[in-house]
């Protein structure tokens, strides 16, 4: 019997970016992205660890936001062609660097990469990527779950029920469409926690949720074993806090083991290195951006990089895995000596780590996972709902409000940079509750329905957590700014159309087109403002 467990959940979120209206469009490449270096190579570690029968358990949150760029046909389309772009500039790769063994080593690695990812992308799934994360889940290893319908901050809107309601249950709804059954964990978009949201959650059937530490630690009833097992809500849904060691020693470039000289490098890709002219075909919108190329290792704190070597990175791979392992067996080794019952690490992540920001994620999570089982016997990779049916008593409290970020309390979110959202957020739900009470209760036209169902989607878009984040950060800020500010927009025309009965077809068509997200959304969720 282990003495305790260790619990990894992988969170995959990615905005809802699909432009139609344009050719190819820069912001879609983060989707294409994720497909390559995150989502295909998880995949792949965990089937190669089924088929070998190691034994594991895994959480995987799939957001809905991003599940339905998984869905959609052209975003399929458009990653195909992206993919056998990147498999002829591979090709170009190595016809380049034919005379330096090394760099034509890693361009042949490329070159594998790339064409395994196509192989498996069209000829295993067909297009679809999530029926091989449903097949995993029906495996038993890998639990799947998600989060709310855009990753809304859930507090931020605490005021309006109705808007809590639909972005539960339409990203739910959406959830249990593609995959045929409602998850019993729910990621809380940013870690985002205020007393009573629990009690939407129980409402919708679910069993557990993640908090930062602090929302645990600070919780009306002083947890008595810290995050180191939940806490049961009012409402009976169990709160899981984020164990703070384990998960700074992943995510941490400075202070992690991502920083290591050996890793690869991200911030170095020939799509910025190399001349324009050979690179501009394989890149969007004639801007320089990454390939997924990337001929170099992190090295140290200079801007002098050498040259990177797979062999070396996946043996720190390894030693780092040990290293974690080690540590949090001796960890589960401490607890157990003081505790009454079976302790738990949470260890919960950013799925796009693994891979795309951490080339050597995938190959460190498959080290760790092997090596627990089989190098100690101290702890047991588990899932939070096997934990609750074996540990099912544990103490009750309501957890503090918080989230995680910067400074842990919404700063991330809500801040000088993007304070000017929220205000018109709250006219929208507002004006939606009001269209809704207009039009629900009574016969409407198929027409009206689908302008009401499509103010519902533009107000989900417009409330998603990603836009303040990328304003805050200034990574995409004009973009993340101009989509807030599109959907809101498009919103109050929609919903001038309804209120003056002006319905332009045409033009409503093509909002549908532009913003299809959640096929069906439906309006009536803001019929009942009750708690």
């Amino acid at each position: 019997m282990p003495k305790g467990y260790l619990a990894f959940i992988l969170h995959a979120h990615l905005p809802f970016v699909r432009h139609p209206e344009h050719d190819s469009f820069l912001e879609e490449r983060w989707l294409y992205e994720a497909i390559t270096e995150t989502y295909i190579p998880l995949i792949k570690a965990a089937d190669k660890l089924i088929a070998e029968d190691v034994p594991f358990k895994l959480t995987i949150s799939i957001s809905p936001s991003l599940l339905v760029m998984l869905e959609d046909k052209l975003l399929t389309e458009r990653y195909i062609a992206h993919l056998s772009k990147l498999i002829e500039l591979t090709d170009k790769e190595l016809d380049r660097t034919m005379h330096d063994p090394h760099f034509h080593y890693l361009a042949g690695m490329y070159k594998q990469l790339f064409t395994e990812a196509m192989d498996i992308f069209v000829n295993r799934c067909n297009g679809r990527l999530s029926s091989l994360f449903g097949l995993l889940h029906k495996s038993s290893k890998v639990e799947l779950i998600t989060t709310t319908a855009t990753h809304a901050v859930m507090p931020l809107f605490s005021s309006q029920p109705s808007a809590l309601k639909a972005q539960l249950k339409t990203g739910l709804e959406y959830f249990e469409d593609v995959f045929g059954f409602r998850p019993q964990g729910l990621w809380l978009p940013e870690c985002g926690y205020c007393p009573g949201l629990e009690e939407f959650l129980n409402n919708e059937g679910i069993k557990y949720f993640f908090l930062e530490s602090h929302g645990l630690e600070n919780a009306g009833t002083t947890p008595f074993y810290s995050v180191y097992t939940p806490l049961y809500t009012p409402s009976g849904v169990a709160a899981f806090g984020r164990d703070r060691g384990s998960t700074k020693e992943v995510w941490s470039a400075q202070e992690g083991f991502p920083g290591d000289p050996d890793y690869r490098e991200f911030y170095r890709d020939i799509g910025h290195d190399l001349d324009f002219e050979y690179v501009k075909p394989y890149i969007a919108d004639n801007i320089r951006a990454d390939t997924g190329i990337k001929y170099y290792r992190i090295t140290g704190p200079t801007a002098w990089k050498e040259p990177y070597y797979p062999d070396r990175a996946k043996e720190k791979a390894a030693l780092h895995a040990g290293d974690f392992l080690h540590k949090r067996a001796s960890h589960i080794e401490h607890l157990d000596s003081v505790m009454s019952t079976s302790p738990v690490i949470v260890a919960p992540f950013d799925a796009e780590l693994f891979g795309h920001w951490w080339f050597e994620g995938p190959q460190w999570l498959d080290f760790v996972i092997r090596k627990a089982a089989f190098d100690q016997d101290s702890l047991e990779l588990i899932t939070l709902s096997e934990y609750l049916d074996r540990h099912p008593v544990h103490q009750a409290s309501v957890p503090s409000t918080s989230t995680w970020g910067h400074m842990g309390y919404f700063e991330t979110w809500l801040n000088d940079k993007t304070d000017y959202i929220y205000p018109q957020l709250r006219e929208c739900c507002h004006r939606m509750e009001e269209l809704a009470l207009k039009f629900g209760t009574g016969k409407v036209s198929a027409l009206k329905r689908r302008v009401l169902n499509q103010c519902v989607r533009e107000l989900l878009l417009a409330q998603s957590s990603d836009w303040p984040f990328i304003i805050y950060n200034a990574t995409a800020a004009e973009y993340a700014d101009r989509r807030a500010r599109d959907h809101i927009a498009r919103f109050h025309y929609l919903a001038e159309a309804l209120d003056s009965d002006s319905i332009n077809e045409e033009y409503l068509a093509a909002i549908e087109e532009m913003d299809n997200i959640f096929p069906k959304a439906d309006y009536k969720h803001f019929l009942d403002k009750s708690d």
